[in-house]
């Protein structure tokens, strides 16, 4: 496959990254500075994918939005976001969507993991940190549990 010796260029480690699933920049920059030779060269590769649109962030928010949502609440998914270096419209806009649709997907992951009411209290407080921690909103979370979502 590779000669021996052979290091594949910055843009080359960064087209295999991107292969595998969207990035952003920041972390591209943040996996790939460690391989960087020349001062201003992990920039310049970074720069010709970008206008090449190799690199787009508002395809990296749909990502992580379409992959994690299922799971997690919005807090958490904004919280993911950041960490890859995300921020703005996109974000914005990625959010109010979630929001508007948190209470059908927390009563979905609820489902999934216990799909009973609780017996008693501790149960309750069991089953609010399991979607707490997955980063649904307070609100929301007493509706599921005490069971005030039913018909």
């Amino acid at each position: 496959m590779n000669k021996p010796g052979f290091q594949p260029s910055l843009k080359g480690r960064a087209l295999r990254l991107l292969s595998q699933r969207e990035h952003s920049r920041t972390e591209l920059e943040r996996k790939l500075s460690a391989h960087e030779q020349v001062p201003g060269e992990l920039a310049q590769a970074l720069d010709e994918l970008q206008a090449r649109d190799f690199i787009n962030e508002g395809r990296v928010v749909e990502s992580v939005v379409h992959r994690r949502a299922g799971k997690l609440g919005a807090a958490r998914v904004k919280q993911e976001l950041a960490a890859k270096g995300l921020s703005g419209e996109a974000v914005e806009a990625a959010m109010a969507d979630l929001l508007q649709t948190e209470l059908s997907r927390a009563q979905a992951v609820w489902r999934k993991k216990f799909d009973r009411p609780a017996a008693d209290a501790q149960e309750r407080a069991k089953q609010a940190r399991f979607l707490l921690t997955r980063g649904f909103k307070a609100e929301v979370v007493r509706k599921i549990v005490q069971g005030l979502d039913e018909p």
